[in-house]
């Protein structure tokens, strides 16, 4: 009997024994090629950097930089080595002891297989199996990390693990984890943090320096402990790196990233669209030089919200935005409230006692105070008109801290608007503001958004008028009009004012904005003729049907194109198209987009005290210079004496228009600097009135303005470049002809050759036209007139009043 039982026993170990071979025998049949890890090229970060090289976003699926072997610091492979295989330069791809560990360990513990993987088996795992925790699984890895040894030195193992595993924070790879956590290169970490990247493998959610810093200082002290032990570092460094605090830095969330989200989606739109795709883009490791700004995005951003804010406190105190518990846990409660916009500052706070002059408040962080006296004011009136927005205990508000102890009462605008800023001469986009906060909303305002341009528009009509034989000195009657459209329906447009200026000039009817006027205008051309130059700007498309409101700019197109359109009156009427893109490089530094597409002769030639080559201008013309430049003497008109005159304060040339769509749905103001175009809108996303008097010179030219200011601050104020074939001649500003002793407003203006008043006869010592190829002669005007050295480029005296200095568009 005894006999047969060890027979039988031995049968069955033998076939054990045969079935343990042949699943072996399978699995290693079955490997995966380890070939791959030669041609290792993981998922990239795209990195998107400013016009200045400073980094502004990053697009990822992993975020991962590749950092090769000889670039990684000594101590942070030092740490990964005390953390997770202390024998990986010893062993070959499977540390013995280290399995039995584990395997015991698990038996005693009755844990799930875990324990003993060299870094080698992990490659193995991380790159060529999945992460089952199996027998199998483990038998493969074994199997693989033995051929992979074989077949790759240890730092090219080592290189592979280290810019593979992920490590928290959206970081794979030691580079992304020490720019997501600490915001430094690795040549910049300390022993601690080196340590800290080494600990979170474990599990980079147990370990997160923010919601369990306790247990992730644990950590990285134990590797920390293993590195001391190991000699890589000293008992006296080991304890000083033990002793220090664990700080975390949010890199991309300062006011720089903030501001540019907008943009950046915009841009990341357009080169998915045109490099390649979402992969190409979020695992390509592409490097994109954009066009922006950093100085005037956060300009444009400051600028268009405070203007928001203003817009939206001048329309009164909605209410609080909740109410909460007083007796319960305040601040918990605040946390789980809507979070106050990105760097506006504010905070979050509950009304603990209020009174009729008196209001006191604490944060979510536990500050206590009261608010600012002007505030509690605002919400009372806020409160008679309905009975909900009254300010009481358990109240919850935004506020933000003002000096001595007094916070201002805030809310959210659920007014929109979109601001951009570009570089007239070449179409780059310097700056783009999609909204108020794009945490809110990521519809861009500045491409996404199509709406009525009102009179910003006008100055294409304008435009046309020029190119068809008027001159800004001709008269058209300002008077009633009524227009029958080919569907019958009579259309008699209004000026805003109510009221009729009867025969006035072109120029005055740009400057004060005249509806009828400009009707009468578009009436003479044509709506097909105006519809061609706003085709011919880039406002509008082939499908885009001629109405005769266009001219009033009832038809819509968008900001950016708007901006664009602009850009060719300042730039001598140059086509530029919108551009967010300098430059795109792929992983491996070459060049795969460039806007820079023009012949550049000599751009390649050593360098002997040379002048710089200078490529050919390979822009289209889309306006006769004259006609852009004429556009231009106008537009400054309408900043010095028309709807645009909040826009003086800039102090420097400026030339802009004004545009208010009807019943105040939206308010416009674009215009320029010799060298810089910006546009502004403001309205509701689903189109609603402002209110009565908001409009385009009230509510968007204030945000220009501000924006002129912090964007101009280092520039000297040039005046605007005349081209050649400007013909200057002193005008009378209300007539159109030349002065007389009787005339009372003198103007410089600006005419095409031969169309000027006294064309016929010999030109009058008062008309001058640009100066050969290069523009206006300033040097042969200031001879024939002294004294005009310190005025404008343009300038001419005035011989009935010697004192003065006249500049084109400028009224005497």
């Amino acid at each position: 009997m005894l006999r047969n039982v060890i027979i039988g026993g031995l049968i069955a170990a033998v076939g054990v024994f045969l079935l343990g071979v042949i699943y072996l025998f399978v699995s290693v049949q079955s490997l995966p090629s380890y070939a791959a890890l030669a041609k290792y090229r993981p998922p990239v970060t795209t990195r998107v950097h400013a016009g200045d090289g400073s980094l502004i976003a990053e697009f990822a699926t992993e975020q991962r930089i590749f950092v090769p072997i000889a670039d990684i610091p000594e101590g942070l492979k030092r740490a990964f080595l005390s953390a997770e295989d202390k024998g990986f330069y010893e062993h070959g791809g499977i540390d013995v002891w280290g399995v039995l560990r584990g395997t015991l360990g698990n038996a005693v513990r009755g844990r799930r297989l875990t324990g003993g993987s060299t870094i080698t088996q992990q490659v193995a795992k991380n790159m060529l199996l999945s992460s089952d925790r199996t027998i199998g699984r483990k038998v493969k890895e074994a199997f693989l990390a033995q051929r992979i040894e074989k077949a790759f030195d240890k730092d090219r193992i080592l290189e592979l693990y280290m810019n593979e595993v992920y490590l928290g924070q959206r970081a794979y790879g030691v580079a992304a984890a020490a720019l997501n956590y600490f915001n430094k290169p690795l040549s910049e970490l300390t022993i601690a943090e080196q340590a800290y990247l080494a600990g979170v493998l474990k599990g980079p959610a147990n370990y997160d320096p923010v919601t369990h810093k306790a247990e992730a200082i644990t950590r990285r002290n134990y590797v920390i402990g293993r590195m001391a032990a190991n000699k890589y570092i000293t008992p006296e460094e080991a304890k000083a790196a033990k002793a220090a605090d664990l700080i975390v830095s949010d890199r991309l969330s300062g006011e720089r990233y903030v501001a540019a989200a907008h943009f950046v989606e915009e841009l990341r739109r357009q080169v998915i669209k045109d490099v390649g795709g979402d992969k190409a883009v979020n695992e390509g490791g592409l490097s994109i030089r954009s066009t922006m700004n950093t100085d005037l995005q956060v300009a444009g951003a400051r600028a268009l919200r405070r203007g928001l804010e203003d817009y939206d406190r001048r329309h009164g105190w909605r209410g609080p935005i909740d109410s909460i518990d007083a007796a319960g846990d305040v601040r918990a409660q605040l946390r789980k409230l809507d979070a106050a916009p990105p760097i506006t500052g504010w905070r979050r706070a509950m009304i603990t006692a209020a009174t009729a002059k008196d209001v006191k408040i604490v944060t979510d962080a536990g500050e206590v105070g009261s608010l600012a006296p002007e505030d509690v004011r605002w919400a009372a009136a806020g409160a008679k008109r309905e009975g909900k927005r009254t300010l009481k205990a358990g109240s919850a508000i935004y506020v933000e801290a003002l000096d001595g102890g007094k916070y201002g009462l805030r809310q959210k605008p659920l007014v929109e608007g979109a601001l951009v800023a570009m570089d007239p001469h070449t179409g780059r986009v310097l700056a783009m503001v999609g909204g108020y906060s794009f945490a809110e909303s990521s519809f861009n305002r500045a491409t996404q958004a199509k709406r009525q341009p009102g009179s910003t528009f006008k100055p294409v009509v304008y435009a046309a008028a020029l190119d068809y034989g008027f001159t800004p000195a001709t008269l058209i009657d300002d008077a009633p009009l009524e227009i029958i459209a080919g569907d019958g329906k009579t259309w008699a447009p209004d000026n805003y004012t109510k009221q009729f200026y009867g025969p006035s000039t072109l120029r005055t009817g740009l400057e004060k904005s005249l509806n009828n006027m400009t009707a009468r205008i578009a009436l003479e051309l044509g709506k097909e003729k105006v519809l061609e130059y706003g085709q011919r700007l880039g406002l509008y498309g082939d499908k885009t049907q001629a109405v005769d409101a266009m001219s009033l700019g009832a038809v819509e197109t968008d900001l950016t194109k708007m901006v664009a359109a602009y850009a060719m009156f300042v730039n001598g009427g140059k086509r530029v198209q919108p551009q967010l893109v300098d430059r795109i490089q792929d992983r491996e530094g070459k060049t795969v987009f460039s806007s820079e597409r023009r012949a550049c002769e000599g751009c390649d030639a050593a360098w002997s005290s040379q002048a710089p080559p200078l490529p050919a201008d390979e822009r289209e013309e889309a306006l006769n210079p004259v006609t852009a430049y004429q556009i231009v003497s106008m537009l400054e008109g309408v900043v010095q004496r028309g709807t645009g005159g909040v826009v003086k304060a800039v102090g420097k040339p400026i030339a802009g228009k004004t545009g208010t769509t009807n019943d105040y749905k939206d308010a416009w103001f674009v215009g320029f600097s010799p060298d810089l175009v910006v546009g502004v809108w403001i309205g509701f996303d689903k189109p609603k009135t402002l209110g009565e008097g908001e409009t385009g010179g009230t509510l968007a030219a204030p945000v220009f303005r501000d924006f002129m200011i912090a964007a101009l601050k280092n520039e000297q104020g040039a005046p605007f470049r005349i081209p050649p074939g400007v013909r200057l001649v002193r005008i009378d500003q209300k007539t159109g002809q030349l002065p007389s002793l009787d005339s009372e407003n003198i103007i410089l203006e600006a005419f095409q050759p031969g169309t000027e008043p006294g064309a016929e006869g010999a030109p009058s010592p008062f008309q001058f036209s640009g100066g050969g190829e290069e523009g206006f002669d300033l040097r042969a005007f200031t001879e024939l007139f002294p004294g005009t050295e310190s005025g404008a480029a343009q300038a001419t005296t005035n011989p009935e009043v010697p004192e003065q200095v006249i500049e084109p568009g400028a009224v005497y």
